[in-house]
């Protein structure tokens, strides 16, 4: 099979700078040695695994893109950018038929599915992109759909810890809202409670100091109404290795479905999971 060509926009954020390190390192990838970025970032270009990356600014894309997409031909995007951009990124990659794998959060969820959908271009978008947190996830989707009302009378925390920078609240935690407002808990995202400071993260969360720059430790706890039972759903992830797994997972199940002349849409990752 011919390699996957990518272009990986968001650097030189962390993320998106571990996911083009698992592109090059795979031999089913081809990297683009270019990368769309904000317009805080001065910096030319920055280095990934010796790989000289050329950073294109929003000012300057329009222009380049067409030269980008002459040089390399049919290649896939990957969007880990900042939350403000999801809108006019999605644009632009109808715009110019990029189909792309979007794991930035944050945005009009319903109106960036809209977008990509009114372009007819085939994409991944979803707000986690670790197979076994979304894995985790439908699970709870499946509670939610068959057995409504299950946790009526409850009352339900939601605690998520993540990196500093990190701008928004975490979509994984505002999805699992829904599931349990299905399942009969009144709650609302508005009370996530967020913890960016890392060093109540290190004392007071026991977060370890090696990655306090890259977690998301998330925890959901449900009390009945006379307080004797008590359900906590935790889910802890140091390091960002698994959503960069994640991700070319759904770069090769794009590939795929473009390959067959699927009609396009915009696909999750619990579509990934079950064309894996």
């Amino acid at each position: 099979m011919p390699t996957i060509k990518v272009m990986v926009n968001g650097l030189p954020g962390n993320v998106a700078a571990m996911v083009a390190e698992h592109v090059l390192a795979d031999s089913r990838f081809e990297l683009v040695p270019y990368s769309l970025t904000g317009p805080e970032i001065e910096q030319p270009d920055c280095t990934v695994a010796g790989l000289t990356i050329r950073l294109v600014r929003p000012e300057t894309r329009e222009r380049e893109i067409a030269r980008i997409k002459s040089d390399f031909k049919d290649f896939l995007s990957v969007d880990y950018t900042h939350p403000s951009a999801v809108h006019s990124n999605a644009e632009f990659y109808g715009r110019h038929r990029l189909p792309f794998v979007m794991g930035t959060t944050g945005g009009d969820r319903d109106r960036l599915i809209e977008t990509v959908n009114a372009a007819a271009l085939p994409a991944v978008i979803a707000p986690n992109m670790a197979k076994q947190i979304v894995g985790f996830q439908a699970i709870m989707a499946y509670g939610a759909r068959e057995f409504p009302g299950l946790f009526s009378g409850y009352s339900l925390e939601i605690r998520e810890s993540h990196q500093e920078g990190k701008a928004d609240t975490s979509g994984t935690a505002k999805a699992m809202v829904q599931y349990f407002n299905r399942m009969g808990v009144s709650f609302d995202a508005s009370g996530i409670l967020m913890e960016r400071d890392p060093e109540r993260q290190r004392t007071q969360w026991g977060i370890p100091e090696a990655y306090l720059k890259g977690h998301a430790w998330h925890t959901y706890t449900l009390v009945s109404e006379d307080q004797s039972v008590t359900f906590s759903f935790t889910h802890n992830v140091n390091g960002r290795k698994v959503y960069a797994l994640g991700t070319l997972d759904a770069l090769v199940f794009l590939e795929k479905k473009i390959r067959e002349k699927a009609s396009p849409r915009v696909y999750s990752m619990i579509d990934v999971l079950r064309g894996c």
